[in-house]
């Protein structure tokens, strides 16, 4: 579904992604794990085409989309739905309103279509009644499923998740990673996580990566990285290695 080939991404001088080679199967929920500051999410603002790479090719479906137009990348974009760290609701807009958003800019439906779908969305994430609530009014684990909710919505190909889980409890985290686990296996989407969240990353991910110093170091199944030789992907593990910090 995606594929970087040789990305290479600097902030003035300090180089970020340091020739990136992943793929991201499709239908598949890949993990993408390292080190804070390694640049992970830059990484994913690749794969939507929010940065453009110095070097290196970026292809969703097949398209590079490092050479496309605004336009066209627009249309890419709507394969994608985005679960930010914060959620990135709006605090003005109830639930309902927050979740109905891109239903009411990007389409025509009727407002009891629009209505219909939303109930469902938050349906499926555990929220049914809470519609008419303010951010405010909800708590760090329910402001991620409605925003969860608001990506299924436009029923992207893609979702992907920037740090699902940052400033949760554990019991709110497994409850988010078993709501990507269940959304998943209901809606068919090709996934990718970004977390720190190790080891319990490894139990929804099919496949995991691991950025060091801006390279892929490693990547396959959660046994074959929980398994693996590189003392590098052993010490993050293990909790003992400490990555560079980039102040980006």
């Amino acid at each position: 579904m995606i594929e970087l080939k040789g990305v290479r991404k600097s902030f003035g001088s300090q180089v970020v992604l340091n020739g990136v080679n992943l793929e991201i199967p499709t239908g598949q929920i890949t993990a993408i794990i390292g080190p804070s500051g390694e640049g992970k999410s830059v990484l994913l603002k690749h794969m939507i085409g929010l940065l453009r790479p110095d070097r290196g090719q970026v292809f969703v479906d097949g398209e590079d989309i490092s050479l496309l137009g605004r336009g066209a990348l627009n249309r890419v974009r709507e394969k994608f739905g985005m679960l930010f760290q914060n959620a990135a609701l709006f605090d003005s807009l109830t639930v309902f309103e927050n979740v109905a958003f891109p239903l009411q800019e990007k389409t025509k439906l009727s407002d009891d279509e629009i209505a219909r779908r939303v109930r469902d969305a938050l349906l499926h994430v555990g929220l049914a009644g809470v519609d008419a609530k303010y951010p405010d009014q909800l708590s760090g684990g329910m402001k991620k499923r409605v925003g969860l909710a608001r990506a299924l919505l436009m029923d992207p190909r893609i979702i992907l998740f920037d740090e699902p889980t940052t400033g949760l409890d554990p019991v709110i985290c497994r409850a988010i990673h078993q709501m990507i686990k269940e959304t998943h296996a209901r809606f068919g989407y090709t996934a990718v996580v970004v977390s720190h969240e190790i080891p319990e990353i490894f139990d929804i991910a099919d496949r995991v990566a691991v950025l060091y110093r801006g390279s892929i170091i490693e990547a396959g199944t959660p046994q074959e990285i929980q398994s693996s030789g590189d003392p590098m992907v052993r010490q993050f593990i293990s909790g003992s290695l400490e990555g560079p910090i980039h102040l980006i």
